[in-house]
């Protein structure tokens, strides 16, 4: 098949590239395919003509997006109707790469596929609108907590900070499931051939909070986890809100009997050897 995947570069692109090895795989950047402009991005994807389109380029700056509304729109929101309209005109499959911030993390347990949406952040609000604008035969793969070797992300920077400070301040009242692109990748391309439709889940099992999370990064590299102070969200102080639960249950996953991906310390061990 030929594979189109938008936001080449980032972090889960540049994995997902190697993961549809075997495929003829179009890998387009924002000179190539800029979703702020329609023509941009029809032309590109008109051009290329692909089976399936592998969406998860987007304005993923929360507190920028929280400043600006409108840009976010533009690009998450808008962007994703512009591969939507393109998508149509080939007939390729959209596989639309969504995040745990279109809920608003005050439920007690996991929110699986079914649960209600209810964004509060700006980035989380534009995302979900980039859900709603894609046909229901398609799939929209909701993740959270993105990490792994490239570019930039909570491990890396947690590595950076451990050789620059004694003490690193990170929040412990908010809980996730962390997503490894090594993991991920390979799972979206399953997904993307078989075409499985609708929303699916799909993190690293087991849930954890950044600080404990923290710690655990900074132990595996041999660093001192002491160096890790808990503070609140409110300490943090960041202008979007955050969800305080944003662990996924892959609920569709395990009712379709398709494996899960590994628990998410054993995928941080291997993203530590890699980077350290």
């Amino acid at each position: 098949m030929r594979v189109l995947i938008t936001g080449a570069g980032g972090q889960l692109a540049t994995d997902l590239v190697p993961a549809f090895d075997g495929h003829e795989v179009v890998a387009t950047t924002r000179a190539e395919l800029d979703l702020a402009d329609r023509d941009s991005t029809m032309g590109a994807i008109c051009s290329v003509e692909p089976d399936i389109i592998v969406h998860p380029a987007a304005w993923t700056a929360v507190d920028a997006c929280e400043a600006d509304r409108e840009q976010a729109f533009r690009i998450n929101a808008l962007g994703t109707r512009h591969v939507a309209n393109a998508a149509r005109i080939v007939g390729a499959h959209v596989v639309y790469i969504s995040t745990d911030y279109v809920f608003d993390g005050d439920a007690d347990e996991a929110y699986h596929e079914w649960s209600p949406t209810n964004p509060q952040s700006v980035y989380g609000a534009s995302k979900l609108a980039g859900e709603h604008e894609l046909d229901p035969c398609w799939s929209v793969i909701r993740t959270a907590w993105v990490v792994g070797p490239h570019g930039r992300n909570f491990v890396k920077t947690m590595l950076r900070l451990a050789a620059e400070r004694d003490e690193i301040g990170v929040v412990s009242d908010q809980r996730g499931s962390p997503a490894f692109t090594g993991d991920l990748a390979p799972m979206i391309r399953r997904l993307a051939i078989a075409r499985y439709p609708g929303v699916i889940h799909v993190t690293n099992q087991g849930s954890v909070t950044w600080f404990d999370f923290a710690r655990e990064i900074l132990r595996l590299a041999g660093h001192d986890p002491e160096k890790i102070r808990p503070i609140s969200t409110d300490d943090y102080g960041a202008p979007a809100p955050r969800p305080k639960n944003s662990v996924l249950d892959n609920l569709v996953l395990r009712s379709l009997g398709i494996p899960l991906l590994p628990a998410w310390q054993e995928s941080l061990e291997r993203t530590i050897k890699e980077l350290v």
